[in-house]
């Protein structure tokens, strides 16, 4: 396995007010090249702990390096490794897509020639050139939920952090950002990503860590899961013996 570029170490989390710990004395290492997948139910902590990795958060307890950084010595220093997807649009509705792009570009130091290029490129990888210069509160779910991933790898960034980045697409959308994401991976990017579509995590992940109230339950790549869980055929059926079937809302 490749050396790791990711290395928590007992981290926990409890926001002000808060009851119980969000995560839990979790300890974790990602190896470079890896796609991981941080599934769990509702509540589970998936959110929380990828906000810790991209420094949006700060951990209660325990630490955290990125490429053997920490974000208290070196935080502008792994920003310019890592992109972020977040589950919501992180877009600006009344520009235009191409707007949009040249804006997070040159928030990421790019400029000129360069800029321009890299955007038409990926525009034109995830099929969206003739939408260029639309409106983003025209487009449908899926449009936005491209450029959304365009706007987190115009830096061409080491390690990507993707928070349910097919949430609500249709299929062929879906396709093409999954497709997109394993070309990254091919060319070298490290992906942390979280879904609720474990069919799409057992295709798509080389390891899954499943996280249940804050701790991780059980980890593995999703054929070592299924083949060591009882009448397991599928990421689901391991899913539902180590988490069960009771309902997990949360306000």
């Amino acid at each position: 396995m490749s050396s790791s570029i990711i290395h928590i170490q007992e981290i926990s989390k409890k926001y002000k007010g808060a009851d119980e710990y969000s995560i839990q004395q979790l300890s974790l290492s990602i190896a470079e090249g890896e796609i991981i997948g941080l599934l769990g139910p509702n509540g589970a902590g998936k959110t929380t702990l990828i906000s810790m990795l991209c420094g949006l958060l700060k951990p209660t307890s325990g630490s955290l390096t990125i490429n053997d950084l920490s974000f208290k010595q070196n935080s502008k220093k792994i920003k310019q490794l890592i992109g972020v997807v977040p589950q919501e649009y992180a877009l600006y509705p009344t520009l235009t897509a191409y707007e949009n792009l040249m804006y997070f570009g040159c928030m990421y130091g790019l400029f000129g020639k360069q800029l321009k290029q890299v955007v038409s490129e990926n525009l034109e990888r995830l099929g969206l050139t003739k939408f260029a210069h639309k409106r983003v509160d025209t487009f449908s779910g899926g449009m936005k939920r491209r450029i959304n991933l365009i706007a987190g790898i115009l830096h061409n960034p080491k390690i990507l952090f993707l928070d349910e980045p097919t949430v609500g697409v249709d299929v062929q959308s879906k396709k093409v950002i999954i497709d997109h994401l394993k070309e990254l991976n091919n060319n070298g990017t490290t992906i942390v990503y979280t879904s609720h579509h474990l069919t799409e995590a057992q295709e798509f992940c080389t390891r899954v860590a499943i996280l249940d109230k804050g701790i991780i339950i059980s980890k593995g790549t999703p054929s070592s899961l299924i083949e060591s869980t009882v009448d397991a055929h599928n990421l689901e059926d391991v899913f539902i013996s180590l988490t069960g079937l009771a309902l997990r809302d949360h306000a």
